[in-house]
C-alpha cells in the first residue's frame, strides 16, 4: 500500500496587517531622525530614562530573571511538562537540527563576540576584586550573564508560544494572541494593538543593537585579513553580504534555515577546536572552565539577587540588569521561532532540551574562547588589559589575541566566516517571525509569503546601515532597546500567566476526555 504524500505547507493567506507592520518602522525612523538632528539632547533624555529604569527599578529586572528561571523548572517537572506540542505528531526536526537552529537563533553572533572579550570588561571592576581573584570571577560572571536565567526567558516563552500554535491552533501568530486566555477579546482591540506595536518596535530596536556590537569586529577582521581600509563602506559591504546570505536562505523557508544553522554549527565547532588545540593551553582552559562552573553553581542565588544597595560598584546596574534587559528585548522573536520548530516535542523536552543545547553551546564558547584570552593575561604572554586600557578598542584587542594563534590569518578568516554565518542564521529566525506579524491571521503550519519575507529581510538590514554613519545615534538606540525591555517585561508576565491559565484548562479537558 502506497503512503500518501505529505500535504504541502499551505501558502500564507492574504490580509496584511499594515498597522502592526508600518507604525513601529515609521516610529524607529522618526526616532533616528531625532538622534541625527539633536544627538546630544536626545542622548541625554534617553540616558536619563535608562538610568532611572536600571538604577531605581533595577530590582524588578533581577527578581523577574530569577522568577522566570524558577518558573521554567516548575513547568518542566510539573504536569504541564507532559503536554505535547502537537498531539500525536513526531518532531519535525532531528535533535541536532532542532538544537542548532535554536542556538544559532539566540544571539549567537553576540555570544561569539563576547566570548572573546567579556572577561576583560570585568577584570578591573571593583566587584571582582571584592569577591576574590580575577582568575576565578572574571571567568565566572560571563557564564552567569549568558547562562540559565537569560535562556529561561527563551524557554518559558517558547513553550507558551508552542502551546498556542501547536495545541490550541491559534491563527494569529503574535504576542497579543498569547495573552488571549487572560485578556480575552481585549486582544482584538486597543490593548492587543499596543502589545503588538511594542513587540515589533522592540524587535527593530534590538536588531540595530545587536548589529552595533559585533559588526565592527567583522570589519576589523576583514580589514586586517585583506589589507582593506577600515571604514563605513567596508562595514556596509559586510552587512550587505550578511543580508544576501540570510535573504537567500529565508527565501527557501525553514529548509534553508535548517541547512544554514547546521553549517553554522560546524564552523563554530571548528573555531573552538582551533583555539583550544592551536592555542596550546587546553589544560588551563578546561580547568578554569570547571572552576567557573563550580563557582556559578555555588553562588547562583547570590549572583542573581545582589543589588549593590550601597552602590559600591554599581556592577549589577551596569552589567547584570543590562544583560537581562537585552535578552528580554530579543524575546520578541527568538522564543516564537523556538516554539514554532518544537512541534512534536513535549513541554518538558523543549525546556530541558533547550537548556541542554543552549547552555552547552554558550558555556563551551565562553570557556574556550574567553579562558584562552584570560590565560594569555595571567601567564604574562600578552597584557590584553593594558592594551585595552591604552586603546579603549575591544576589537583591536581581539585581533591581537587572534594573532597569538598559529596561522593567524586562517584563524581570522574562520572567525569572520563564523560570525557572518551566525548573523545570517539569527536574522533568518528574526525575518520569519517578523513576517508573521505582517498578517492578521496565519494558520499553524503556514509560512509567510516569499515577498513578505524578502520585505522584512531588507527592512531589518536597512536600519543598521542607516545608523552606521552615526556612532552617537547607534549608542542612543542601544539605550532605546534597553528601555523597550521594561514594557516587554510586563507583556512577558501576561504571557506566562495566560499560559498557566490555558494549560490548566487543557489538562482538565484531557482528564474529562
Amino acid at each position: 500500500m502506497k503512503r500518501k504524500p505529505l500535504a504541502p505547507v499551505s501558502k500564507a493567506p492574504a490580509g496584511l496587517d499594515w498597522i502592526t507592520t508600518l507604525i513601529p518602522f515609521v516610529s524607529i525612523l522618526l526616532l533616528c531622525a531625532v538622534f541625527f538632528t539633536v544627538p546630544q539632547e536626545s542622548g541625554r533624555v534617553v540616558a536619563s530614562i535608562r538610568y532611572f529604569l536600571g538604577d531605581e527599578l533595577g530590582s524588578c529586572y533581577l527578581l523577574m530573571g530569577l522568577g522566570i528561571f524558577l518558573c521554567s523548572l516548575y513547568i518542566a517537572f510539573s504536569p504541564y511538562g507532559t503536554i505535547r506540542l502537537g498531539a500525536d505528531q513526531k518532531p519535525r526536526y532531528s535533535s541536532f537540527q532542532w538544537g542548532s537552529m535554536m542556538f544559532t537563533a539566540g544571539l549567537a553572533a553576540d555570544i561569539l563576540f563576547y566570548s572573546l572579550c567579556e572577561w576583560i570588561l570585568y577584570a578591573g571592576e571593583p566587584r571582582i576584586l571584592q569577591m576574590g581573584q580575577m582568575q576565578d570571577w572574571a571567568s565566572t560572571y560571563p557564564l552567569f550573564h549568558w547562562g540559565p536565567i537569560p535562556w529561561s526567558f527563551y524557554m518559558v516563552l517558547a513553550v507558551s508560544f508552542g502551546f498556542m500554535l501547536h495545541v490550541r491552533k491559534r491563527s494569529k501568530q503574535k504576542y497579543s494572541e498569547a495573552c488571549r486566555p487572560l485578556l480575552g477579546s481585549h486582544v482584538d482591540r486597543l490593548p492587543g494593538r499596543l502589545i503588538d506595536l511594542t513587540a515589533v518596535f522592540a524587535l527593530l530596536a534590538g536588531t540595530a543593537t545587536t548589529f552595533s556590537l559585533a559588526t565592527p569586529l567583522l570589519s576589523a577582521a576583514v580589514s586586517r585579513l585583506f589589507g582593506l581600509p577600515q571604514n563605513h563602506l567596508l562595514t556596509i559591504a559586510i552587512l550587505v553580504i550578511i543580508c544576501i546570505t540570510y535573504t537567500v536562505t529565508v527565501y527557501f523557508g525553514m529548509k534553508g534555515i535548517a541547512k544554514l544553522a547546521a553549517s553554522c554549527s560546524y564552523l563554530f565547532f571548528a573555531l573552538l577546536a582551533y583555539v583550544l588545540i592551536g592555542g596550546g593551553k587546553p589544560r588551563y582552559i578546561i580547568e578554569t572552565g570547571i572552576t567557573a562552573l563550580g563557582s556559578l553553581t555555588q553562588n547562583f542565588i547570590t549572583l542573581s539577587t545582589w543589588t549593590d544597595s550601597l552602590r559600591t560598584s554599581s556592577f549589577p546596574q551596569n552589567w547584570t540588569i543590562f544583560y537581562w534587559a537585552y535578552w528580554m528585548v530579543w524575546c520578541v522573536a527568538t522564543p516564537f521561532f523556538i516554539g514554532s520548530i518544537s512541534r512534536g516535542r513535549t513541554i518538558r523536552q523543549t525546556i530541558l532540551g533547550g537548556y541542554l543545547y543552549g547552555l552547552s553551546g554558550t558555556f563551551t564558547s565562553f570557556i574556550i574562547l574567553g579562558n584562552y584570552g584570560l590565560g594569555l593575561q595571567v601567564t604574562g604572554t600578552l597584557d590584553l588589559m593594558d592594551l585595552y586600557a591604552r586603546t579603549g578598542d575591544l576589537y583591536q584587542v581581539i585581533l591581537s589575541l587572534m594573532e597569538t594563534l598559529p596561522l593567524p590569518k586562517a584563524g581570522l578568516g574562520l572567525l569572520a566566516v563564523s560570525m557572518i554565518a551566525f548573523y545570517a542564521t539569527s536574522f533568518d529566525a528574526l525575518t520569519m517571525v517578523a513576517s508573521t506579524y505582517s498578517y492578521k491571521e496565519l494558520p499553524e503550519g503556514a509560512e509567510p509569503d516569499k515577498q513578505v519575507r524578502l520585505f522584512w529581510a531588507a527592512l531589518l538590514m536597512l536600519l543598521p546601515i542607516t545608523l552606521i554613519f552615526s556612532d552617537s545615534s547607534m549608542a542612543s538606540l542601544q539605550s532605546v532597546s534597553i528601555i523597550a525591555a521594561f514594557p516587554i517585561g510586563i507583556i512577558i508576565l501576561l504571557i506566562v500567566a495566560s499560559f498557566f491559565k490555558d494549560a490548566k484548562s487543557y489538562l482538565k479537558e484531557q482528564e474529562k476526555g
